[in-house]
């Protein structure tokens, strides 16, 4: 009976479950959890094998960050910050770690461009899309994650945010428009 009360609390009551280290919090956090975190790992990565770790380095970075979610922000909101966080961390590592060496471990005097990965790029269209994000209004920050990144409908925002479908789609298209504007002013300074 003890599991069927924890499975009904709140993320945020599971949270101040886990924050008072109740291992039974972290399981139904973990179980409710899990799959919206390793999708965000594996459409930042591309590549399963490091999704699965970054999903297990986030929910160790969760039981050690449960004490800083403060409430103020919906909990899968704050989630998904952390795991980004735990994402982007993962990628300025690899990137340190994958410095151009000589065959004989040196360090060369000199980096011809042509030898710069391709792939380390798009870490910046993805920090300056988050950057452009953390600029929306909450209201449309929260229906832009949920429904853009986490895949809601708007019948399901709609319930969670205790509005109409017709508010999400508008607060939807609003904050595209937003991004698109901060995104190409961004574009345009650099």
């Amino acid at each position: 009976m003890a599991t069927n009360a924890i499975s009904i609390k709140s993320d945020a009551g599971l949270s101040a479950a886990l924050a008072g280290d109740s291992m039974s919090g972290f399981e139904e956090l973990y179980r409710k959890h899990y799959r919206r975190v390793y999708s965000i790992c594996l459409r930042m990565t591309g590549n399963v094998a490091e999704a699965e770790d970054l999903t297990q380095e986030v929910f160790i970075q969760l039981s050690r960050k449960i004490d800083s979610f403060r409430g103020e922000a919906a909990f899968t909101t704050w989630l998904h910050r952390l795991t980004v966080n735990q994402v982007l961390m993962h990628f300025r590592k690899r990137s340190v770690k994958s410095e151009l060496t000589t065959d004989d471990g040196e360090m060369p005097d000199s980096i011809d461009p042509d030898t710069i990965n391709p792939e380390a790029m798009p870490i910046i269209d993805r920090i300056a899309l988050e950057n452009a994000i953390a600029q929306l209004p909450p209201g449309y920050r929260t229906v832009f994650v949920l429904h853009d990144v986490e895949g809601y409908e708007h019948e399901e925002i709609a319930k969670i945010l205790s509005c109409s479908s017709g508010t999400s789609k508008s607060q939807l298209h609003k904050a595209r428009l937003k991004l698109r504007r901060l995104l190409k002013q961004r574009a345009e300074a650099a």
